[in-house]
């Protein structure tokens, strides 16, 4: 399981997957268990999968999932171990199921569970400010600090020497040694995923976490969301500047330095030693290699190779790009 915060309420027959999603004409046996519902890289016999984009033929192909959401269109790259179970809509199928299977994910609410820090056994181990509330299930290492009107709720697990500023909301992560989160910022929240459905918009549950690894800062009024179906992860000795937010299940590599009001859509991987100017968009999905340089105020739209210095919209190669603007 990807997140250790979230009850797995599995395993559930299949019949009462099939039911869920409406689906009644396949001709499998009804006592079948699935324990749960994975992505297509880490699922194991006896799980269920989804696939929805051709982007992700290569996980398809090796998928260990006896099961897979999935289209008409797609369902022969699966392997012949991986029964496909063929819809109309395959995220709205899968949030139907993960709801079945983490209902405690779907909703954000705020922590009930948060105390003052005074009522904690934090009291004498942190230094803190004024008005500090720490939920169920948090674990602080030593020599941290916690500014004024900060929120540490239920699931949080903060390594040794970090720095957590003022009026900062923290939830569903795991924060490595010397990471400092500025002031403002909200981590571990879910992400921005829901679908139309007739006149109401149907939830996605987020069952990820954020995972911040050592010596990395957050800067001033940053987003960090929780992922949906995998984790969240900023890469060691990687800063972030003031007002970034970073959608859920991207994946930023080590030594990275992104300027401020970045904006980082869902699913997209940054590799490591990679500098993002100022106001720069990241299209969903995108895979931007090691070494990459991206120039202020450019949208990437397009998988971006290593080694390589792209500017504007779309993000192009920037001798390309100077050519272009004379």
């Amino acid at each position: 399981m990807i997140n250790p915060f979230f009850k797995n309420n599995g395993p559930f027959l299949v019949s009462d997957i099939l039911r869920s999603i409406k689906i009644e004409t396949y001709n499998l046996k009804k006592n079948i268990e699935v324990k749960d519902i994975k992505d297509l890289n880490s699922s194991n016999a006896s799980d269920i999968t989804f696939f929805h984009s051709k982007k992700y033929v290569e996980f398809a192909k090796s998928t260990k999932a006896s099961f897979c959401i999935t289209t008409e269109s797609l369902k022969k790259q699966l392997p012949t171990s991986c029964v496909p179970l063929v819809v109309e809509n395959v995220l709205v199928s899968v949030a139907k199921i993960t709801s079945m299977f983490y209902p405690d994910a779907i909703n954000d609410d705020f922590d009930d569970s948060a105390i003052d820090i005074n009522q904690t056994n934090f009291k004498d181990k942190v230094i803190s400010g004024k008005n500090v509330l720490i939920g169920k299930n948090v674990s602080i290492g030593q020599n941290c600090k916690i500014g004024h009107n900060t929120i540490i709720e239920k699931n949080v697990s903060i390594g040794d020497n970090c720095s957590i500023g003022s009026n900062t909301i923290i939830r569903n992560s795991l924060i490595s040694n010397n990471v400092k989160v500025l002031d403002n910022c909200v981590v571990g929240k879910h992400g921005f995923g829901f679908f139309p459905n007739k006149n109401k918009n149907l939830r996605y549950p987020h069952i990820g976490i954020v995972i911040i690894q050592e010596n990395c800062e957050i800067g001033c009024g940053s987003t960090i969301d929780r992922g949906s179906m995998s984790n969240t992860v900023i890469g060691k000795n990687t800063y972030l500047d003031n007002q970034i937010h970073i959608a859920h299940n991207v994946k930023i590599g080590e030594n990275s330095i992104i300027a401020g009001q970045v904006g980082i859509a869902g699913s997209s991987i940054i590799g490591s030693n990679v500098r993002i100017g100022g106001q720069a968009g990241i299209s969903g999905h995108i895979k931007v290699g090691n070494n990459v340089e991206i120039g202020g105020g450019s949208g990437v739209i397009r998988n971006i190779p290593d080694n390589t210095k792209v500017m504007g919209y779309p993000a192009k190669n920037i001798r390309e790009f100077l050519r272009d603007k004379k």
